[in-house]
């Protein structure tokens, strides 16, 4: 993979930002490929410290399977506008509410996706109003809130940001690692250019990220009102998982009565670690979801 190839999108596809009545969100529109026959179109929301960039090498691969997909920065994130400071914007309900004006303004129901933190946000948008959703994916994101140990990671990230600039965080994250929830994903998994991640981190609002890393320490399990949903799910994730262990995920498959999907050779992101397999099993899921809504049971 080239340095940049991560971070750059497939040459037809389109960055813009999508008007909605909640404001503009900074996405990549990639289409269906020439020659194939649509099958639908796909909303993905990053997870926490991410962006629509982490699902770049996804956009061909689900073209060439006849699905147009949309990425997209949530409020707050990289090249979004959210507020500076005030987290009251990026409650989780807020957020939710959000990703149903990001559908209402595609005009069209989708097949919804969200990796780790942006799977919790995609399960509140679809426990406000299920109906514009063809089916639910959740990547590496778990029943309630994160593990201790990553809970650990995202406090010690939550106190820096409260005493240090952005700019100084980056510093301290790129000298202690990046863990899983923390920080940009490790080069050898994601978008691999220093600056480019760095930019990402900056673009990010402060407040976000400490809404938001609070909503993973304090997530409670919602899985049992989301099971009563008429809806179909996928729960993919890696092999490996510290953020929500993976018998965690396979438990809440069971719950959910939803497809489960293990990517070898992935961890937290399949979607950059392994983007072929995991684009084939979102498409292959897809492809077996009736596209008419399902009756309520």
């Amino acid at each position: 993979m080239s340095q940049n190839a991560a971070f750059t999108p497939p040459s037809d596809a389109r960055a813009y930002r999508l008007r909605t009545a909640r404001g503009e969100f900074a996405v990549v529109d990639s289409p269906v490929t020439d020659g194939v026959d649509g099958k639908g179109t796909v909303l993905m929301l990053p997870g926490f410290t991410g962006s629509k960039e982490d699902f770049t090498l996804l956009h061909k691969p689900l073209g060439a399977r006849g699905y147009r997909t949309v990425a997209v920065d949530g409020r707050g994130q990289y090249e979004s506008d959210g507020p500076e400071h005030d987290e009251a914007g990026y409650a989780q309900a807020e957020l939710a509410r959000d990703v149903l004006a990001q559908v209402a303004a595609l005009g069209t129901r989708v097949h919804l996706v969200g990796h780790s933190l942006g799977g919790q946000i995609a399960r509140a948008a679809v426990l406000l109003d299920h109906s514009p959703f063809v089916s639910l994916t959740l990547i590496s994101s778990g029943p309630a809130r994160i593990s201790d140990s990553q809970q650990q990671r995202v406090k010690l990230l939550r106190d820096a940001l409260g005493t240090m600039t952005m700019a100084e965080v980056w510093k301290v994250i790129q000298a202690m690692g990046p863990p899983e929830e923390v920080g940009a994903p490790a080069p050898a998994h994601g978008p691999d250019d220093p600056e480019r991640l760095r930019d990402r981190w900056l673009g990010t609002r402060p407040a976000q990220l400490l809404a938001t890393g609070r909503q993973l320490c304090t997530e409670p399990d919602r899985v049992a009102e989301l099971a009563a949903l008429p809806l179909p799910c996928h729960v993919l994730s890696g092999a490996y998982d510290d953020t929500w262990p993976v018998p965690l995920l396979d438990e809440m498959a069971v719950r959910l009565d939803a497809r489960r999907t293990v990517i070898a050779g992935a961890e937290h992101s399949p979607n950059t670690d392994q983007p072929l397999p995991t684009a084939r099993a979102l498409a292959d899921f897809w492809d077996g979801v009736p596209a008419r809504p399902p009756s309520d049971r």
